[in-house]
């Protein structure tokens, strides 16, 4: 992902010698800069009563360039109208107000009353309908880069939302009800565009495919990848043209995530599972995917990808547990969360041909579960924090003898689990590894999406 991008201004009083000023505001935006923030910097702004420091700032802000979001760093007492002088023509953009503190002189504290001008802003900016995050820093602390980039990481996820496109090769597989979404409503409020393509456009693409190529990469797979047993020939070379295809129309349109009718779809209609030409994908391409046209889980996938850098896996549940919840997949997971070789294993599930389910050893550790639904005309995301760990053995009824243990996990809550199953609001959730529900919780206020949080 893109590094953020934000403006950078700072404050502090006329009478206030410059020097105090200068040097603090310096400082903060170069720890913003070494955390790999990419600043717009404006020279900090006085009350001079002609408001020309000011205007000035804002000229140099705007010389800048987009940015994602604007610092407003107060370092030391301002009359309110100087800082609505500058942030107002950015007042789409959203911002933190962020509050300095003083400093050590020998035994005593010095402050040039930083709060005292955050805290004349707060509620002004709030009642003026400003988008913002208020930090302050504590004094004799060290200053609080980790909440504003926090909220910054929220601030990019949502700009790059607003451009993000999906790749959707066919529509409502199986018939389901919870995988369709509305498009307006969803570009609106949440940003991404989904775009529908047929299979047919795939197919065509398979045919005419690089044979050479075909042949070159199978012989690099049976290197690369553990194969339970030997595939029927054709079975790998199936798997790889379908990867081939999908690689090309991805790259081509220039897709951020991916879904695809999968059991009515390529399986029914290509006579073969396409577990094994996602999983490539995943090995070769930087995206999330996920099957059966789940609109919303790939938008959940995106959200989640923005805001953590992770890929966002999705599993579904198999069974709930006393405690938890044994959630699996019937066909890939992407090698960033495989524990250990990624293995494969060539089967065929009831009518369908044989194909390459990928029967990897998942991640174990704390997870967090998500699901973005749209209901009654709002967004709203259910959230909840786990721990994964390997699961009992098992096995999923109609797969050919002998049937594997599919890619699953245990996923134990702290909580009653009665609580998650009166929520639940797909057979999909999206799966990031650690405890991301802050984020998750800053990025859904931004959108104005509901968070339904089991806790």
């Amino acid at each position: 992902m893109r590094n953020i991008k934000a403006g950078f201004v700072g404050f502090g009083e006329v009478n206030t010698p410059r020097e105090f000023i200068d040097g603090r505001c310096a400082e903060a935006a170069a720890a913003l800069t070494r955390r790999g923030v990419d600043l717009v910097v404006a020279a900090p702004v006085s009350d001079d009563p002609g408001g020309e420091q000011a205007a000035r700032a804002v000229r140099e802000l705007q010389a800048g360039g987009e940015f994602d979001l604007l610092v407003v760093c107060v370092a030391g007492w301002i009359p309110s109208w100087a800082v609505f002088a500058v942030i107002e023509p950015f007042r789409h953009k959203p911002m933190v107000l962020w509050g300095l503190s003083g400093w050590k002189d020998g035994g005593r504290h010095v402050t040039t009353a930083d709060q005292a001008g955050t805290t004349a802003l707060r509620k002004p900016m709030a009642d003026m309908g400003y988008h913002f995050k208020y930090v302050v820093t504590y004094r004799e602390r060290e200053l609080p880069l980790d909440a504003i980039l926090g909220y910054a990481q929220a601030v990019r996820a949502a700009a790059l939302l607003r451009t993000a496109k999906i790749g959707m090769a066919g529509y409502r597989d199986m018939r389901l009800y919870g995988t369709q979404y509305d498009g307006v409503s969803l570009k609106a409020q949440i940003g991404p565009e989904i775009e529908h393509f047929d299979l047919l456009e795939i197919a065509q693409l398979m045919e005419r495919g690089d044979e050479g190529c075909v042949a070159a990469l199978a012989q690099a797979l049976k290197r690369r990848w553990t194969f339970v047993r030997e595939p029927q020939p054709g079975t790998l070379e199936n798997s790889i043209r379908l990867f081939l295809a999908l690689k090309a129309k991805i790259v081509d349109r220039g897709y951020a995530a991916f879904s695809f009718c999968d059991v009515d779809g390529v399986k029914r209609l290509l006579k073969f599972a396409p577990a094994g030409a996602l999983t490539l994908l995943h090995d070769e391409l930087d995206i999330s995917s996920v099957p059966e046209n789940d609109s919303l889980g790939a938008v959940t996938q995106l959200m989640v990808r923005y805001l953590t850098g992770q890929v966002g896996a999705y599993l579904e549940f198999y069974e709930f547990l006393e405690n938890g919840a044994l959630m699996g997949v019937p066909d890939y997971v992407p090698a960033a969360i495989v524990d250990g070789p990624v293995v494969v294993m060539p089967n065929a599930f009831g009518n369908f041909g044989e194909g390459l389910l990928n029967v990897s050893k998942l991640k174990t550790g704390p997870v967090t579960l998500c699901r973005l639904v749209y209901a009654g005309g709002r967004y709203a995301m259910h959230i909840a924090m786990g721990k994964a760990r390997t699961p009992a053995s098992w096995e999923e009824a109609g797969w050919a003898p002998p049937a594997p243990q599919l890619p699953s996990l245990e996923i134990v809550f702290d909580f009653p689990v009665e609580r998650f199953v009166q929520n639940v609001m797909s057979q999909h959730y999206i799966v990031t590894y650690g405890d991301n529900r802050a984020a998750l919780g800053t990025l859904c206020a931004l959108l104005g999406v509901e968070v339904i949080a089991d806790a």
